[in-house]
């Protein structure tokens, strides 16, 4: 399952929160699909389109849905109570307006047709830097406020705006690995930010708890997408498509995910941020790694590898397996909304009055 009950909920209480602004290679797929029926109550964060071999969970630049006056105005608080919060310690903040915020720098790439994506993004895995999606300083003014600090001084900074746990670049270190998961001990400490964030929209348990009465119905869509997957149509749209892509001088890949998955790996082994081996011991995740020690020969090599495999993969997927797969989704879907109208209304009413 793509999706799991606990990535769901982490889903709708970020989007609550609003810190869904980090991009990451998660964005470049699914840029321009349509709702299905149960993206419609699952929400903007919930994307889930054909081709894909199953629901994904992006951060969409450009194209996405418009935030209501209602959520910039919470964005506007939280922005405000940031300002506040770092005047006090001693630091300057300007906060941000939401709706003058500078589209990314990689805003015109999301949307851009699928094709033309590929071929000049791939996956948009190894061919953007994402650690450097947030420094452009014209977009953002505290940018050039904290790059004209020491280098002490812009760790006390960032300490002092996102917490202890926080890297240069915004992201929250988390302990990965192990059976537990995440873990969520130590300092729980999300700076003035973090404080904001539950000012206007709660505590993060508190979040946390309100979607645990939505456990079963997270469990009947991790159901619905195996049945989707064991389809037989979709058995016989995947085997297609593999056979296409040996023909286009890429064999071995038997699921719609491994293609992806492959140039991951071998990004993750430029750039040594290796994820943690599954029940192994914790290990601190910080978020993209840059780009700028690894192999300039490697990187391009993978580059041009990444962008290949994904034209053909495209190309394959619009040819032998999109329009199979979406046919047995939208179907599936549809028998599910049908029979779970009301756990879904309540789900978006949750949403919508966080």
């Amino acid at each position: 399952m793509k999706t799991s009950r606990k990535a769901l909920t982490l889903v709708a209480i970020l989007a609550l929160a609003g810190c869904g602004n980090n991009q990451s290679p998660a964005a470049s797929e699914d840029q321009n699909s349509d709702k299905s029926p149960l993206a419609e109550y699952m929400g903007e964060g919930f994307v889930s389109g054909s081709g894909g071999g199953g629901f994904r969970v992006a951060v969409r630049a450009g194209g996405a849905q418009q935030p209501s006056e209602e959520e910039l105005a919470k964005q506007r608080k939280v922005e405000d109570a940031t300002a506040t919060c770092m005047k006090a310690a001693g630091f300057d903040y300007v906060a941000v307006p939401p709706e003058q915020n500078a589209k990314s720098k990689f805003a015109d790439a999301f949307n851009l047709p699928p094709d033309k994506f590929a071929e000049q993004y791939g996956y948009g895995i190894s061919t953007i830097d994402w650690s450097k999606a947030g420094d452009d300083e014209t977009s953002n003014p505290n940018t050039k406020i904290r790059n004209a600090l020491s280098p002490t001084a812009q760790k006390a900074y960032d300490k002092t705006l996102n917490g202890p746990n926080a890297t240069s670049n915004g992201t929250v270190v988390i302990q990965g690995g192990g059976k537990g998961g995440p873990s969520t001990s130590g300092s729980t400490d999300l700076g003035c930010r973090g404080k904001a964030v539950e000012q206007v929209y709660g505590k993060g348990e508190d979040r946390t708890a309100s979607f645990k009465k939505f456990d079963s119905l997270f469990k009947d869509i991790e159901a619905l997408q195996k049945r989707i997957d064991s389809d037989q149509r979709v058995v016989d749209a995947t085997t297609a498509w593999s056979d296409c892509l040996a023909d286009a001088g890429h064999a071995g890949f038997k699921k719609t995910d491994d293609p992806r998955n492959q140039v991951q790996q071998k990004l993750d082994a430029l750039t040594g941020n290796k994820p943690p081996a599954k029940g192994g011991p914790a290990k601190t995740i910080t978020g993209p790694p840059s780009f700028d020690k690894v192999d300039a020969t490697k990187l391009a090599d993978l580059r041009k590898f990444e962008i290949d495999l994904a034209k053909a993969d495209q190309q394959c997927k619009a040819k032998v397996y999109d329009d199979a797969y979406k046919k047995v989704q939208y179907e599936a879907e549809k028998e599910f909304v049908d029979q779970h109208k009301t756990e879904l209304e309540s789900y978006r009413d949750e949403m919508a009055n966080r």
